[in-house]
């Protein structure tokens, strides 16, 4: 079942850079993420309260609340750059550098999660940088 919300996580994320794209212009790209932030504020605490889950926030530990805060912060700031780069740049230009995110993932999962490193994780991850910079190259 994880594949399948992994997959719709990845078509959500394309909607989201070309509705981001088409958002942004004439804006102030920190407007821009504001609002973004809003709606998906919005919608994560209705779905929260729809599924009736809003009583669980008080067994939630000291360890998950510091994650979950920097988790945030991290989300919040990846955002702002992401409208930033976005009111500046093109969105097919834009988009390989952000998937970076993906290796950059790996080598930290490896150093601070203790996941291994494969041959089948290294050659995904140098083919996702060879894709990034065959897309970048005029």
């Amino acid at each position: 079942m994880w594949k399948l919300y992994a997959l719709l996580s990845a078509l959500f994320a394309a909607l989201t850079a070309i509705f981001a794209k088409m958002g942004v212009r004439g804006l102030d790209s920190g407007l821009a993420t504001a609002i973004r932030t809003t709606v998906v504020l919005f919608l994560t605490w209705g779905i929260v309260l729809a599924a009736g889950q809003i009583h669980t926030v008080r067994s939630i530990g000291r360890s998950s609340w510091v994650f979950l805060v920097l988790s945030g912060l991290a989300t919040g700031l990846s955002w702002l750059c992401y409208f930033k780069a976005l009111s500046l740049g093109d969105v097919s230009r834009v988009a390989p550098i952000d998937k970076l995110s993906v290796v950059l993932t790996m080598l930290l999962a490896f150093l601070l999660l203790k996941e291994p490193l494969t041959p089948r994780t290294l050659l995904g991850g140098a083919l996702i940088v060879a894709g990034s910079i065959v897309l970048l190259i005029k």
